[in-house]
């Protein structure tokens, strides 16, 4: 794949490990990944998408290209910011309403953490203090800026994810402590932080 600098914003030059990653993922868009089974299911996973994984302007978490031994089967960015990775056929459900057996999502909103009035408990995972529900199933881990869900359709799968997840556009490493969870970011105010219009704007 041969990566044009016009993909990028202006003054925005990836680095060779960007690049890198970028090829992989290519790798991955080639194949066309199946979902539970059904051709109409099947498709590539968009390009776009796992190239705006790597130019996100926050660390988007994922578990390689396999895990366990199940493929990525579906990637998304959703219009709140949110990345979504699946990994497996669908367990459950169809088209648009798939239950994979493993989806990792990473928000930037880290005003809150999701979870409503579904028991739950706190737990350390690697060094940040995660908010675990669904009997094992669901993790949600507040890390840096962003709020990484594990959804997973056994306990252990869950807890092995949430040991491995590292940033596609950051360092990290699977089991290494994960970046303290910071003060809300304003991601999900409205307008935006990034959409008010400057002052000296106004004054011109």
């Amino acid at each position: 794949m041969v990566l044009s600098p016009r993909r990028y914003p202006a003054g925005v030059r990836p680095s060779a490990r960007l690049l890198a990653a970028l090829a992989a993922l290519a790798a991955l868009c080639s194949v066309a990944l199946g979902a539970c089974g059904n051709v109409v299911q099947a498709k590539p996973i968009p390009h776009n998408i796992l190239e705006s994984m790597l130019l996100a302007p926050y660390p988007v978490y994922w578990l390689g290209g396999t895990f366990h031994g199940l493929e990525i089967t579906e990637a998304s960015h959703d219009p709140s910011g949110a990345f979504s990775v699946q990994y497996g056929d669908c367990l459950e459900g169809g088209q648009g309403t798939c239950v994979p057996p493993l989806r990792v999502v990473t928000s930037p909103d880290n005003s809150f953490l999701p979870g409503g009035s579904t028991p739950s408990h706190r737990t350390d995972v690697r060094g940040v203090t995660a908010v675990v529900a669904q009997a094992g199933r669901t993790i949600e881990i507040p890390t840096g800026g962003v709020v990484v869900d594990i959804y997973a359709s056994e306990p252990s799968l869950a807890a092995a994810a949430a040991e491995t997840v590292v940033p596609i556009n950051g360092r990290g490493a699977p089991q290494a402590p994960l970046p303290a969870q910071l003060p809300d970011t304003g991601f999900g105010s409205t307008p935006l932080p990034a959409q008010v219009p400057s002052p000296l704007r106004a004054l011109r």
